[in-house]
């Protein structure tokens, strides 16, 4: 594969990562957001506070890309342009998409069965889940999901000594400050948008520290073949043969070293008590790269 193609493969997932994000997002905050009450963090929800207050004379798409694409230049301009057009891209997508729902003539879930089943709570957890799920995909792949990222890298560049930590923390803080006297200071609206924050980087935390996680096995035996072998056998796994010494007895032993999926914890257990003087410890593992089974 030559240098050019290679580089329209990364440039076609990056555009449909940028899509996938926009289409994920802009689909939980009309199904599940907008139309109830609440905001959620950063830019896009002093956008869409904003949107409550003046509704009658701007869309919530037009004050999206209105906060967001001023930020999404300077980005461009003076961090990196590639992630910039992608960042203006992500945004534009997901401010469209409730317009789109709206003319495909699909329902919020405020309004769906008459709003018979409607509750406000479910409606902050079903954003804070879908909408975590879209930042994931954008942070896994561009290291940045918004306005937020944006100033913050701004601020980086111009000011590198800085400490950016903050700026996430006082966005998010904004809006649930403001949204208390938005909202008729009223607690649920800012329940709801704590509510939706901390959901929604749960999603995150866990999109990032990866999906294919597992258990890393330390196994300290004096008979590795005959274990390494069952290991190999029954749970389709590679494994690590290190030769060590025991410091008090000063005996040599020899530590294997395999990873397994979580789902497989209790054969392992299994198979590690049906071995006598055996000694094992493990630890989790957040994401395993590359093919670590072994064909049979």
């Amino acid at each position: 594969m030559d240098v050019k193609t290679s580089y329209i493969k990364r440039l076609l997932f990056d555009l449909l990562v940028a899509v996938g994000a926009g289409i994920i997002v802009g689909s939980a905050y009309f199904f599940f957001q907008n139309s109830n009450g609440f905001a959620p963090g950063g830019v896009g929800g002093l956008a869409t506070i904003t949107h409550y207050l003046v509704a009658d004379k701007f869309s919530w798409a037009f004050l999206m890309v209105a906060f967001n694409l001023p930020i999404f230049v300077l980005v461009s301009v003076f961090v990196e342009r590639k992630l910039g057009a992608m960042l203006i891209i992500y945004m534009v997508v997901q401010s469209a998409m409730p317009d789109l729902w709206s003319a495909l003539g699909a329902r919020p879930y405020s309004l769906a069965n008459n709003g018979e089943d409607f509750n406000v709570v479910f409606a902050c957890i079903a954003t804070g889940v879908i909408s975590g799920a879209g930042f994931s995909l954008m942070l896994r792949r561009f290291g940045a999901s918004g306005g937020t990222y944006g100033i913050s890298a701004l601020i980086k560049k111009w000011r590198p000594e800085k400490n950016i930590a903050y700026v996430s923390f006082v966005m998010d803080s904004s809006v649930v400050l403001i949204a208390f006297f938005v909202y008729g200071m009223r607690v649920t609206p800012v329940i709801c948008t704590l509510v939706n924050l901390f959901i929604a980087n749960i999603i995150v935390d866990r999109g990032l520290s990866g999906l294919k996680d597992g258990y890393k096995f330390e196994i300290v035996t004096e008979h590795p073949e005959e274990l390494a072998e069952e290991l190999i056998t029954r749970l389709k796994h590679g494994v690590t043969e290190l030769k060590v010494q025991g410091m008090y007895s000063h005996k040599d032993r020899y530590m294997l070293v395999c990873i397994i999926n979580k789902r497989q914890l209790g054969e392992m257990m299994r198979i590690l008590k049906a071995h006598e003087g055996t000694f094992a410890s493990f630890q989790k593992v957040n994401e395993v790269f590359g093919r670590f089974t072994r064909d049979v």
